[in-house]
């Protein structure tokens, strides 16, 4: 079982890596550049809290000898950004007007059903439009670079996978 050794973790450091880059850079535009997520934005954010987590728990696994348990950690997290690309993808096409969005991401908010709450409601409310990119690089949003590095990290998380297994195998070998 302890057989890993020669199990290569730079994929799995880089995932990790360019996750907590890519939060953290969402987290930066939200709140040093006061660019509002809509609704899609956050959504798309809940691979990374998962998914961060489990890679960091993937490479203790790996580290200490766990190879099924890693590996299925890992598949999971290679699962989770793939899926995560896919929801950018559709942010991405909302943004480009290829299709149409949620109800909830049009901008609307939920206001009070009082008359003196709707006032304060309407006074604070800030409508945040999943339709409009509130930032492009290179004429690519938000969206359409979470669709790379959602895709990237995926990737990452699928090589240590396939390193794993052919570990397993040599290991199996050699006993």
């Amino acid at each position: 079982m302890k057989n890993l050794q020669n199990t290569n973790l730079l994929p799995l450091m880089a995932a990790l890596f360019l996750a907590v880059a890519t939060i953290s850079g969402a987290w930066f535009f939200e709140l040093v550049l006061r660019l509002a997520p809509c609704p899609l934005c956050l959504t798309q954010r809940w691979p990374y809290y998962i998914g961060i987590p489990l890679l960091l728990v993937a490479m203790i696994m790996i580290k200490n000898g766990s190879r099924n348990a890693a590996m299925i950690t890992v598949l999971a997290a290679g699962i989770l950004f793939a899926g995560g690309a896919v929801l950018a993808v559709y942010h991405s096409g909302i943004e480009w007007r290829f299709w149409e969005g949620p109800a909830g991401c049009s901008g609307g908010q939920d206001l009070s059903a009082s008359v003196g709450n709707l006032l304060q409601d309407l006074k604070t409310a800030q409508v945040v439009s999943c339709v409009d990119a509130a930032w492009r690089f290179l004429g690519i949003s938000l969206a359409g670079y979470n669709v790379i590095i959602s895709a990237i990290i995926s990737a990452l998380c699928f090589i240590t996978l396939i390193q794993l297994r052919k570990s397993q195998g040599s290991s199996s070998i050699s006993q």
